[in-house]
């Protein structure tokens, strides 16, 4: 069946405009629609601050404690009008340097530092000096190398001096000696006196060298009168270096029961110097 253009039917009843301007006008008239998103915006994001100014200099590390400069002023000359000089001094962290380590130093510089106490202690016990009135300072810094060179040289002198068994002379000085200096420092301590015990030994041990002087003359020349003189000089002498020190030790209603057995172990050696022939 066939149908012409004056059959078609509008899209609107009210309406005789064709259907492309039925069309047009209603795509015209709908409100414009809204599109939804499809998930809740993000809120916004912090902005970096972007300097243009250029990096700073890198920090200096700080110099070590001891290599800190001292700069001291060196006053100018008179007759100069140019600017003062500084001085660069390097000091140490504690102000006085490390303290030395003896464990890695050679043996000739330990053996140099030995002797060089030995010599100092000799100096401060034996001759004259002010230190002499005040023992603590005079013998503070003690060993043992001294008076045990002292000890061993006599034995040997007076060894060399006897004419027969020599080993058994030997035997017997040092052991008075030896024991001799033990059983005077216990007897100053049980009477009470302020000395440390090795430092008490050092003490008698170092006295011991006028007695090493007399001995090793007694063996050069064989001569009784001589020994005699030479002994009471050199026993006086041991005994005036003792003295000071032992008396200031201990109480002094106390001094004679400990000065007495010193002087009579010099004695015992005095003897043993002018017996041996």
């Amino acid at each position: 069946m066939s149908q012409n253009h004056g059959d078609t039917i509008p899209l609107n009843a009210s309406s005789a405009q064709s259907d492309m301007d039925e069309i047009e006008s209603l795509i015209y008239a709908a409100p414009s629609a809204t599109v939804l998103p499809a998930r809740p915006t993000s809120p916004p994001r912090a902005s970096i601050p972007v300097s243009t100014s250029p990096l700073p200099a890198p920090a200096k590390p700080p110099l070590p404690a001891s290599s800190i400069p001292i700069f001291v002023p060196q006053a100018p000359p008179a007759s100069s009008a140019a600017p003062p000089a500084s001085v660069s001094v390097a000091i140490a962290s504690d102000g006085f340097g490390s303290a030395p380590n003896t464990l890695t130093e050679p043996v000739w510089d330990t053996v140099k530092r030995d002797l060089a106490r030995i010599v100092s202690n000799l100096k401060l016990v034996v001759f004259p000096n002010p230190n002499r009135e005040d023992p603590g300072k005079a013998l503070r810094d003690w060993d043992l190398w001294g008076p045990f060179f002292f000890i061993v040289f006599l034995g040997l002198t007076l060894s060399w001096s006897a004419s027969v068994k020599k080993s058994e002379v030997f035997a017997v000085a040092f052991a008075v000696l030896a024991a001799g200096a033990i059983i005077l420092t216990l007897n100053v301590l049980l009477l009470g006196g302020h000395i440390i015990f090795f430092q008490s030994l050092s003490l008698l041990g170092y006295c011991l060298f006028p007695l090493d002087v007399g001995a090793l003359i007694c063996m050069l020349k064989d001569s009784v009168i001589l020994k005699i003189i030479v002994v009471t000089v050199t026993l006086a002498w041991s005994s005036w270096a003792a003295y000071p020190f032992m008396s200031a030790a201990v109480n002094p209603r106390r001094k004679a029961l400990a000065l007495y057995p010193v002087f009579l172990m010099y004695i015992s050696v005095g003897f043993l110097i002018i017996a041996i022939d």
